[in-house]
């Protein structure tokens, strides 16, 4: 169950017909169609989308546009802004494992992806759904009007030439957008970017709804960019997850250590008597063989902090709806008062000289003037900006030529605020007895009404198509959250065909360090089967497609599933065909 369209690849469609609400028309038709398919929070999500970007439209983006917004906060929203997938922005200095965090939560590589010790990632990267893996540049992306990215035009030619968007049909990606970064360097390196780093962050800051700053458990400095991009978070405090990554790396002793060294740090650049959650993890993809020491004694800590941290993820569809509309109530709230604030400034102008003169009085002592404001208007004094950071931004402009206060646009903006926006609060459930996992996670424990076919194991055939489930490797695949919670009466495989059967026999034979299986100890399970050795030869190499002697638990379940249809006398491409697709890996199997 989604709260996101069900379309590959498509946002929510904001057409007349597929907007239609139930018993808008007596005449049944594809709108309503549509309607009775999705779920009561689904159509919750979409009739709040729907109603959030008409209330935008007509009376808050007249506000901004009156008084230049745009100019000290950011770009009007657009129908695509506000109606995109949930997004969730990486930030991080170099080969602090970003691009490998978004492989261990897809279960496989992103097309365009690199990761090694040095900075490889060099580029901003939207990584989306889509029908096949592809790659879109950037200055196509930002003027495609499907995608939600045309604001990024505003930072130029050099910053989309390092922007692009990667395409993959993966299921989580029906559920969330995930936002790759260049790592960032330390000393003067970085200035030589060629576009405001910290003003693109912040572009995507504003549309995030989770924000991970990674750090590694061997780089803990802070650089100068990396600060001025925490800094630049201000006001998205809510947002921010930070994670400590490698911590497997480490013993117990020098992870307490570095633990409070990267405490010490953070203390320096966020000025906030609260103490920062600090998520502590080693995310790396279950397809690839850990590299380096891996220490055992901090196992138990590390999967903990690790489903603390996928709980938060998972509860990012289900909250869609309700962060997009405490989003556009900040926003509104910010045009407010900085209409006050402009119009104000203009009215205190004489009406014939001395303008210049009375105009750079009131610059030069903003917080007085913030202090009138407040008082006139009865404004709470935690809306208003930074006053340094506004005189910057004001310094770009002449007073003279804002627009006086509109009480007609002030007006709409209040009644949005105070009937429209409580009016779609109602909207929403008040209980809370579903899962929190709705999404993205564990899918085997999803109801059964939401899309699953109800044909039992023995009536499937190769032409149904098979409910797509995460990736085995994902991160948020059955086979990865359930291991620590198994049903002791058996997992329901007819229901999800993605639970690992054999992974039981794997742990019992396979190196409890490692998690892999030698190619001997596979040559004995497989003879088992009865199979002839070529038929053997041809399981081994599905089965073993890195080619590394020796197989993890999803090969192995590839293997034994596959002598399974070979056994019954199938054809080896159909049963491949069959055993990946119920496994979710159609993306290897499509590229072998």
């Amino acid at each position: 169950m989604s709260f996101i369209n069900k379309g590959k690849g498509k946002e929510p469609s904001m057409t007349p017909a597929a907007s239609a609400t139930p018993g808008a028309s007596a005449t049944p038709g594809p709108a309503s169609a549509i309607s009775d398919a999705l779920t009561a929070e689904e159509r919750v999500y979409q009739e709040t989308i729907q109603q959030l970007q008409k209330t935008y439209a007509k009376k808050i983006k007249p506000l901004e546009q009156a008084y230049c917004f745009e100019g000290f906060h950011s770009a009007p929203l657009t129908a695509q802004d506000i109606g995109s997938k949930p997004m969730v922005l990486l930030l991080g200095q170099y080969s602090t494992g970003k691009t490998t965090f978004v492989e261990y939560l897809l279960g496989e590589s992103y097309p365009g992806a690199h990761v090694g010790i040095e900075p490889t990632t060099d580029r901003f990267v939207a990584i989306m759904n889509g029908p096949e893996p592809k790659v879109i540049p950037g200055h196509a992306a930002a003027v495609s009007g499907e995608l939600p990215f045309s604001g990024l035009t505003k930072f130029g030619t050099k910053f989309l030439s390092r922007f692009q968007v990667a395409q993959l049909n993966n299921p989580l990606l029906s559920n969330l957008t995930l936002i790759d970064t260049p790592g960032i360097l330390s000393g003067s390196k970085q200035i030589q970017r060629g576009y405001d780093f910290t003003s693109v962050i912040n572009w995507f800051a504003d549309r995030s709804d989770l924000i991970l700053l990674l750090f590694d458990s061997y780089k803990l400095d802070i650089s100068d960019e990396f600060k001025g991009a925490i800094q630049s978070l201000r006001g998205h405090e809510d947002k921010v997850r930070i994670v400590l990554n490698k911590c497997n790396q480490v013993n117990q002793q020098q992870l307490m250590r570095v633990y409070g060294a990267m405490m010490w740090s953070l203390g320096k650049v966020i000025p906030t008597p609260e103490v920062n959650r600090v998520y502590l993890g080693s995310f790396w993809p279950r397809y690839k063989t850990p590299v380096g020491t891996v220490y055992e004694d901090n196992a138990e800590l590390i999967a903990s902090e690790q489903r603390d941290l996928l709980r938060d993820l998972r509860s990012i569809p289900k909250n869609a709806a309700l962060r997009r509309v405490n989003e556009i109530v900040k926003r509104a709230r910010q045009a407010r008062v900085h209409a006050h604030i402009i119009g104000h400034l203009r009215s205190e102008l004489p009406a014939m000289f001395g303008k210049d003169k009375k105009a750079k009085a009131m610059v030069e002592d903003l917080p007085a003037e913030f202090r009138k404001i407040q008082t006139r208007y009865n404004l709470p004094p935690g809306d208003f900006p930074n006053p340094e950071a506004f005189k910057n931004d004001l310094e770009a402009f002449k007073i003279v030529d804002f627009n006086k206060l509109s009480l007609k646009l002030i007006g709409n903006a209040d009644d949005a605020l105070s009937v429209d926006f409580p009016k779609l609060m109602q909207k929403f459930p008040t209980d809370s007895r579903k899962s929190a996992d709705i999404g993205l996670g564990t899918f085997e424990e999803e109801e059964s009404g939401s899309g699953r076919s109800s044909e039992k194991p023995g009536q499937r055939h190769l032409e149904t198509p098979i409910v797509p489930y995460p990736p085995p490797y994902s991160a948020m695949s059955a086979a990865a959250s359930s291991s620590n919670g198994r049903n002791p009466f058996g997992e329901d495989t007819d229901r999800n065909p993605g639970i690992l059967r054999y992974r039981a026999l794997f742990d019992e034979i396979s190196d409890p360090h490692r998690k892999m299986l030698a190619a001997e100890g596979a040559r004995e399970v497989l003879a088992q089967s009865g199979l002839p050795n070529e038929r053997l030869r041809e399981v081994w190499n599905i089965a073993d497609w890195d080619m590394r002697g020796e197989l993890d638990q999803v090969q192995f379940e590839v293997a034994m599933r596959l002598c399974e249809h070979l056994k019954n006398k199938e054809a080896p491409d159909a049963a491949k065909q069959q055993v990946f697709a119920e496994l979710g890996l159609l993306n290897r199997f499509n590229s072998q």
